[in-house]
C-alpha cells in the first residue's frame, strides 16, 4: 500500500523549528530522529553531519538547509511526543539540536507522485516559522539540490555527502565573472586549475566533434604546468626554440616610470616625451626605402618641432630661458642636417630652415671656453623677428609638404617597435638639451644595466624579433584553434623585470582584445581565459599614497582593471593562491565563483569571510580540517555552497607540484620498494647554466665585430 504524501514525509522527520531569523534555523532534533545513519531517505545516509542538507515545508515548496552545526542540550525532563504518564518519574535526558543556513527554495515541477521531479532556485523569500517540521530529503530531492542549474556541462567531482551526486559547472559562469581558487600550499590548488581546464576542453571536444575554438592562457611562476596540457605552446625564459618575448617597445609609459622608478616632477614628463618622439621616428606600416615614407617622416618632424618652438614662443621662453631654446634650436639644425642627405628631393626645403636657424644662432651666440678649455654654450635672449622668421621658414617647408600635421605622430604607449639602446640614447640627448642631465642619469644607467643583460636581452629583445601581429598569433591564439593552452614560465625571468614583463603580458593580452570587440560592430568578444598562479606575489596589495609606482604595484592595477572591466570584452580572470590575505581586495571582491581548499591561517580566512554572506560564515570553520582535493564550490558557478571531492588526475596530466620524497630518496627506495636514484651532474648543470649567457654574449660580440670591420674601424679608435 502507497502511503499519502503527508504519511511519506512524515516518516522523514527528524525535527522541529525552534528559532527562525534570516540567516540561521535552529532545530531541535526529536528522540527518536536517526543519530548515526538514516535509512527512510531510500538509501541509508550519514545523519547528522556537518554540511548535510535538510528541507522545510511551505507554502512555496521546500526551504533547503545546510547544517552548520550540531549540539546536545542537558534537559530537566524527556521532551517527546505524545502523551506523558504523570505518574511515573522520567529522568533528564539529552535532547539535540542543530542549526542550519537557509541557502535556497526546493520546488516541484510535477505531480507525478511515482517520478517527482524538483528545480532548486537559490535564495528564500518565504520563511518557515516555529513549529514547523524539519524533514530528510530523499535522494531524488537531494540530487535535485545538487545537481541544480541550467547548462551544466562540466563535470568537476562529486559531492560526498549528498549521494556522491555529480557536481557540474556551466564554463559561461565559472570564467565570465572570474573564479577564485584558495588554499594552503598542497591542498590541491594546482591539480584543480589543470583539471578544470583539461575537463572543460575535453568536454568541449566532445560536444564539438573537433578541434575547439578556446583559448587559456596560464601564467606559471613555478614552471608547474609545461607538461600538465597536451598540445599546449610553451614559452620559456631560457628556451630559444621557444624563447618567451616580450620587447620593450610593448611597455607603456607607466610601466617604463616603474622600471625606471622616475619621480614624477622631472624624469617622468621627459621619459614620457622621449617615448612619443622615439615612437614617433618609425612608420611600420609603410617599408623605409619608400620615398613617400621618409618624406612623411620628415613632415611629422618639422610639425612636432614647429608645434614646440611656437610653444616656447606663447610661453615666452625665447627670452627668459633662453640658453635652453637656444639648445633646442641647435639639436633641430643638426638634426636637419642628417635628414637632408637621408630625403635629398627635399633639400631646398630644409636649407630654408636651416639657413634661418644659423642666422638667429650666430647672432645671439655667447658662448665662452672655460679654463679646462671645454666650450659653455650660451645665447643671450631671442628676438620676436628672429623667431617669426624661424616659424616662417617651417611654414613654407610645411606648405610644399602637404601642410603641417597637428599631432606629433602615434601616442607614447602605442606598440610601436623601437630599438633599446635607441631610445636611452634619445633620452640622453633630450635631458642634455633640456639642462636636466644631473636628474636623468639614473634612469639612463638602469635602462643601459638592463640591455647589457644577457637573460633579459633575449626575454626583451629587439625591434626586429617579434612583430606585434605575430607575438598575438603566437599568446592569444588565432582562427585555426590548432591549439588551446599557452603556458608562459615565468620560472627563470630575473626579479628585476618579473612584475613588468607580467604586467605586460597581461596588459597586451586585455587590450587586443579590447580592440577585437571595438573593431565588431556587433560588439561581439573573443572568449579568453587568463589564469595566474601564485597570484599573491603578483596581484599584492599596494599604498596607493606612494609618490612612485612601483614595478609590483603596476603589476597589481593591471590585474584590477582586468577584474573590474575583462568580463566586458570577453577575458575571464582564474586566481590561484595561498595567501587570499595578501590579494588586492579590489582583484578577491571581483571573483564572483570560489574554490575554498583548507585554509588555516587566521588571517586568509578573515580575508575569505569579507567576501561572503554571513549565513555562509560557518563554512570558514571546516576549513581548517578539509583533506586534500576537497574543496567548498561556491558563489555564481553554483547554486548553493557544495563541499565538493575534486576529480584526480592522471599522474602525467598534474602538475609538477608534489612534495618532495625525501625519505625515499633517503633510503633509496620507494614504498612500493622500487629503487629511487637521484643522479646529481653539477659540471653539465654548470656548463649548460653558464654558456647560455656565453653564447648570447659571443653573438653580441661577433655583432660588434661585424660592424667594426664594415666601418673599416682601426685599433686606435677602439676604446678598449
Amino acid at each position: 500500500m502507497s502511503l499519502s504524501p503527508i504519511e511519506e514525509a512524515q516518516g522523514r522527520r527528524i525535527g522541529t523549528i525552534e528559532y527562525v531569523s534570516p540567516d540561521e534555523i535552529k532545530v531541535s532534533l526529536d528522540l527518536d530522529a536517526p543519530d548515526n545513519t538514516a535509512i527512510n531517505t531510500g538509501n541509508p545516509r550519514s545523519f547528522p553531519r556537518i554540511n548535510n542538507y535538510l528541507i522545510i515545508p511551505g507554502d512555496a515548496g521546500f526551504v533547503v538547509g545546510q547544517v552548520e552545526w550540531l549540539a546536545i542540550e542537558r534537559s530537566p525532563f524527556p521532551k517527546r511526543k505524545g502523551l506523558q504518564d504523570f505518574g511515573l518519574v522520567d529522568l533528564p535526558y539529552p535532547s539535540r539540536k542543530l542549526s542550519l543556513n537557509p541557502v535556497g527554495t526546493l520546488s516541484q515541477e510535477n505531480t507525478d507522485r511515482a517520478a517527482p521531479s524538483f528545480s532548486f532556485k537559490r535564495g528564500v523569500y518565504a520563511f518557515p516559522t516555529v513549529g514547523d517540521p524539519v524533514l530528510l530529503p530523499t535522494d531524488e530531492q537531494l540530487r535535485n539540490i545538487i545537481e541544480s542549474g541550467a547548462n551544466r556541462r562540466v563535470l568537476i567531482g562529486r559531492a560526498p555527502l549528498a549521494g556522491n551526486a555529480e557536481v557540474r559547472i556551466d564554463p559561461d559562469r565559472l570564467f565570465g565573472r572570474h573564479l577564485a581558487v584558495l588554499g594552503n600550499t598542497g591542498s590541491g590548488k594546482s591539480c584543480t586549475v589543470a583539471g578544470l581546464i583539461q575537463w572543460c576542453l575535453g568536454d568541449a571536444k566532445r560536444e564539438a566533434k573537433q578541434e575547439v575554438n578556446a583559448r587559456f592562457i596560464v601564467l606559471d611562476p613555478n614552471g608547474e604546468y609545461t607538461k600538465a596540457f597536451d598540445n599546449a605552446t610553451v614559452f620559456k625564459a631560457d628556451t630559444p626554440a621557444q624563447q618567451l618575448k616580450v620587447p620593450l617597445w610593448f611597455w607603456n609609459s607607466e610601466e617604463w616610470c616603474s622600471f625606471v622608478q622616475a619621480s614624477g616632477k622631472s624624469q617622468r614628463p621627459l621619459l614620457r616625451r622621449a617615448l612619443r618622439e622615439i615612437r614617433s621616428g618609425i612608420d611600420p606600416l609603410v617599408d623605409d626605402a619608400d620615398d613617400e615614407a621618409r618624406k612623411r617622416e620628415l613632415r611629422r618632424y618639422l610639425s612636432s618641432q614647429l608645434i614646440s618652438i611656437r610653444s616656447d614662443r606663447r610661453s615666452n621662453a625665447i627670452k627668459t630661458d633662453q640658453h635652453r631654446f637656444g639648445g633646442k634650436l641647435r639639436v633641430v639644425n643638426e638634426d636637419l642636417v642628417q635628414k637632408k642627405s637621408e630625403v635629398p628631393e627635399c633639400a631646398q626645403e630644409i636649407d630654408g630652415i636651416t639657413t634661418t636657424i644659423s642666422s638667429a644662432l650666430t647672432a645671439n651666440d655667447k658662448s665662452w671656453n672655460d679654463k679646462s678649455g671645454k666650450t659653455v654654450e650660451n645665447y643671450k635672449p631671442f628676438t620676436e623677428q628672429q623667431v617669426a622668421a624661424i616659424t616662417d621658414a617651417f611654414n613654407t617647408a610645411l606648405k610644399s609638404l602637404g601642410g603641417i600635421l597637428y599631432q606629433e605622430g602615434p601616442g607614447e604607449n602605442t606598440p610601436i617597435p623601437f630599438e633599446g639602446n635607441a631610445f636611452a640614447d634619445h633620452l640622453e640627448v633630450l635631458a642634455d638639451q633640456e639642462n636636466v642631465s644631473q636628474f636623468i642619469d639614473t634612469l639612463i644607467i638602469r635602462i643601459r644595466t638592463m640591455l647589457a643583460d644577457p637573460q633579459m636581452k633575449a626575454i626583451l629583445g629587439g625591434s626586429t624579433e617579434v612583430t606585434l601581429e605575430q607575438w598575438l598569433k603566437d599568446y592569444i591564439g588565432d582562427s585555426s584553434a590548432a591549439r588551446s593552452v599557452t603556458v608562459v614560465d615565468l620560472s627563470l625571468i630575473p626579479s628585476e623585470v618579473i612584475h613588468i614583463v607580467t604586467a605586460v603580458i597581461a596588459r597586451m593580452i586585455f587590450e587586443a582584445l579590447q580592440r577585437y570587440r571595438l573593431s565588431h560592430s556587433e560588439g561581439k568578444t573573443l572568449p579568453t581565459v587568463l589564469v595566474m598562479e601564485e597570484a599573491h606575489t603578483f596581484i599584492r596589495r599596494y599604498r596607493e599614497d606612494a609618490e612612485e609606482p612601483s614595478s609590483a604595484a603596476t603589476c597589481c592595477r593591471v590585474f584590477e582593471r582586468i577584474a573590474r572591466e575583462g568580463r566586458k570584452f570577453g577575458l575571464g580572470l582564474v586566481l590561484s593562491s595561498q595567501r587570499p590575505s595578501e590579494l588586492s581586495q579590489t582583484v578577491l571582491s571581483q571573483c564572483n565563483s570560489f574554490l575554498l581548499h583548507r585554509l588555516s591561517n587566521d588571517k586568509d580566512q578573515e580575508a575569505v569571510s569579507k567576501l561572503l554572506p554571513d549565513n555562509l560564515r560557518g563554512i570558514l570553520r571546516e576549513l581548517p580540517v578539509l583533506p586534500t582535493r576537497y574543496a567548498f564550490l561556491l558563489g555564481w558557478a553554483s547554486e548553493l555552497p557544495i563541499l565538493t571531492e575534486i576529480r584526480e588526475l592522471a599522474k602525467s596530466q598534474q602538475p609538477e607540484s608534489a612534495d618532495p620524497d625525501f625519505w625515499a630518496v633517503w633510503t633509496g627506495k620507494d614504498e612500493s620498494g622500487n629503487k629511487v636514484k637521484r643522479e646529481v651532474d653539477w659540471k653539465t648543470l654548470a656548463d649548460n647554466w653558464q654558456t647560455a649567457d656565453k653564447s648570447q654574449q659571443s653573438d653580441e660580440l661577433e655583432t660588434v665585430f661585424a660592424e667594426e670591420q664594415s666601418a673599416e674601424i682601426t685599433d686606435e679608435d677602439i676604446p678598449f
